[in-house]
């Protein structure tokens, strides 16, 4: 592939609900440039973004890909990100990459939640952006609607650039309302011009009139003139909107329909006329030498340096760091310095990607995004530079995920393959976690939904050859007493030559700290427990209160004193002494009123407004207790909740469907709380094999 300057770049990240046309609008892109003879389509798994293998089961996009476009002849690197909220990491990435950004919607399916949090990750990340409008040559398509609703939610920035012409419920042609002209589609695929149909000079003039308020915003010269009736040049026009759109502050809306690759000629126009290069884009780090911001902004004069934004750790293609070179220009066989794992690398060829394609570079300027091949130490998130100009670019924040599963082997003698092949995978996922709870005795897998999950089950199988078993987690429960007991434990046994002699009398009462799981303290008076037998009784409580004599879940906040006892010359010893603490504190424990305490998460759940009520009676129906509700941006509310552990399974995916996809949560723990009896006594029947364990 030839080398592109920085002017001649455009980082593009394609964003919207699942199925709204995404991965299908780079099919028709890369066969309008020439990359390909024929598009492919999802339904057959033969698209250029859609490669991995899970991918083309499920027909919906798992992986971010990079498809780099040319036309004419600049270069645009189009992201296509997957729309189902389970992999919103993979976007995340994306967008942390790219200089502006194509909103795809459906003109059928209308204005969806996976539109608007394409829009709030615009606006977090300060994103210039286009509208596209897909499925035009479906009769039910309603291109009036969706920029009605755009403008209803957004504002005067809306600005359609286009207006459909139907004939017989066929998508023939377009007007193009800046210059207020109406071309035809022909068969061999060109345009020619024709009249503009009678029923569209309504919608022209309400459209034309939203892009001259949308430009007449841009100043206050140019809206002295629109309220004084004067006209505006089609070059002035222009040039405000390619100063306007690359600030965000006006947002076409174009139209087309990706399977006739109708439409998409004019996207590819307005992409490279109005979008941003990478040098109209600022980008700063900070010189690890010095501590002073280091101003990179794809400067190609600068000493070189690079962000990883994503990793493909993939068995068959190979391990490749995708990079955004944020200054210099990066060449074959340079060393780089990765200041966070203090290593220098040769980084050898260079790689741009196409799908899962690598193909050579000679350079990468600044403002292009490439891949480098097999480095040994850097993962996502990380800075490449000189080492003579050290770099750190801030790393970009990543969704954390709330939703777990206990997994297991389905084969023994397969957890160390499993453990490399997880490893591998959370190189290329930042969203997911593997977490080994040894107190349970369980091994948990984090994730952004059950579907997230699934589809690392598969991957597993897959690419690896191993596979596990998810199932519901067991929550880490607490054993406490509340009342004070007072009990003696005497341990005697004779089987000649020396025998056993340990004799405690012991009080267990609650200890006011819920924090530490014990207590000891001693008061006994005339030698009775002579001084050394001391650690031998407290080590007896220590042992213990890790499987408490309940229901065999860890003890806390017990306070134990021992306070008198006996003890015989030849046969005690502090074996015996730590045996009748075990079994004076199995006594005492069960003699002082035990419950089981269970743990509680402080939960944060954020939803419009419209769906409070239903979320706060969910969290009723799951013990949650409602603390209060604060109003936050985009007319949503976060709604504040103690909830217990054990009730936040299955959580994902009830607030999904009840809001529609819309709402989100996080939560963290809290504390301990008394458990209702009913859940006690569950618990303690369904654990009795447990502590039958421990007494053996």
């Amino acid at each position: 592939m030839n080398v592109y300057t920085t002017d001649k770049i455009r980082n593009v990240v394609l964003l919207g609900h699942g199925g709204c046309g995404k991965t299908s609008l780079v099919e028709a892109m890369a066969y309008l440039a020439g990359m390909t003879t024929r598009m492919g389509k999802v339904e057959a798994g033969n698209t250029i973004s859609d490669y991995d293998k899970e991918e083309t089961k499920r027909l919906f996009s798992i992986n971010t890909s990079v498809v780099p476009v040319i036309w004419d002849d600049t270069k645009i690197n189009i992201l296509d990100t997957p729309g189902y909220f389970d992999f919103v990491g993979e976007t995340e990435e994306a967008v942390s990459a790219a200089d502006a950004a194509i909103i795809v919607v459906s003109g059928k399916a209308g204005i969806e939640v996976g539109t608007r949090k394409a829009w709030e990750l615009c606006e977090k990340y300060r994103l210039p952006r286009m509208v596209f409008v897909t499925d035009m040559d479906i009769d039910e398509a309603s291109f009036r609607q969706v920029v009605t609703d755009l403008q209803e939610l957004y504002g005067k920035r809306i600005a359609p650039f286009h207006l459909p012409i139907r004939e017989n419920g066929q998508f023939v042609g377009y007007v193009n309302v800046l210059q207020q002209r109406a071309k035809r589609w022909t068969d061999d695929g060109g345009v020619e011009k024709t009249e503009v149909p009678d029923y569209s000079r309504e919608n022209l003039d309400i459209c034309r009139e939203a892009l001259m308020e949308a430009v007449a915003e841009t100043s206050e010269e140019f809206m002295d003139r629109y309220f004084n009736g004067e006209e505006f040049s089609e070059d002035e026009i222009r040039q405000a909107l390619r100063v306007n759109v690359a600030d965000g502050s006006i947002v076409p809306v174009l139209m087309g329909s990706n399977l006739l690759a109708r439409g998409v000629y004019t996207l590819l126009v307005d992409i490279v006329k109005y979008l941003p290069s990478p040098e109209k884009r600022s980008c700063t780090g900070i010189n690890a030498k010095t501590n002073e911001v280091y101003n990179a902004d794809y400067d190609f004069a600068k000493p070189k340096s690079a962000y990883v934004w994503k990793t493909i750790a993939d068995p068959f293609i190979g391990k490749y760091s995708l990079i955004k070179v944020n200054s210099g220009v990066l060449k074959t066989d340079d060393v780089l310095f990765n200041h966070h794992k203090d290593v220098e690398e040769k980084i050898g060829k260079l790689y741009v990607m196409r799908g899962n394609k690598p193909e050579e570079v000679k350079e990468l300027h600044a403002g292009d995004i490439g891949a480098l091949a097999k480095l040994s130490s850097a993962t996502t998130t990380d800075s490449l530079s000189t080492k003579a100009n050290p770099i750190l670019y801030i790393r970009m924040t990543i969704s954390t995920p709330y939703t777990y599963k206990r997994y297991k082997a389905k084969n023994k003698g397969d957890e160390d393959k499993i453990s490399q092949a997880l490893q591998k995978l959370m190189l290329e996922d930042l969203t997911l976690k593997s977490v080994n709870d040894s107190e349970n005795g369980q091994t948990l897998l984090y994730g952004m939904g059950d579907q997230h999950l699934d589809v690392v089950v598969s991957k597993l199988l897959e690419r690896y050859k191993v596979e596990i078993e998810l199932s519901k987690p067991k929550v880490a429960f607490r054993e406490t007493i509340r009342k004070k007991s007072d009990v003696e434990y005497k341990y005697k046994k004779q089987s000649g030559g020396h025998g056993q002699y340990g004799h405690v009398k012991m009080t267990f009462e609650p200890s006011g700290d819920l924090e530490k799981p014990y207590e000891f303290d001693q008061c006994v008076v005339g030698g009775a427990v002579p001084k050394n037998y001391f650690p031998a009784v407290e080590k007896g409580v220590q042992e213990a209160i890790l499987k408490g004599p309940m229901a065999a879940y860890p003890v806390v906040g017990v306070k134990a004193v021992l306070y008198d006892g006996s003890y015989h010359p030849v046969d005690s010893s502090e074996m015996a002494f730590k045996v009748a603490a075990i079994q004076a504190f199995k006594k005492g424990f069960m003699a002082a009123s035990p419950v089981l305490l269970e743990p509680i998460a402080s939960l944060k759940v954020v939803v419009p407004d419209k769906y409070t009520g239903d979320i706060m009676g969910d969290l009723n129906r799951r013990r949650g207790r409602v603390l209060g509700m604060n109003p936050v941006d985009n007319g949503c509310q976060e709604i504040v909740a103690d909830i217990p552990y054990m009730e936040l399974y299955g959580y994902n995916t009830d607030l999904r469907s009840m809001t529609g996809g819309s709402g989100t949560f996080s939560y963290e723990f809290a504390r301990y709380e008394q458990a209702p009896s009913d859940i006690q006594q569950k618990e303690v029947e369904a654990r009795a094999s447990k502590l039958e364990n421990v007494e053996e």
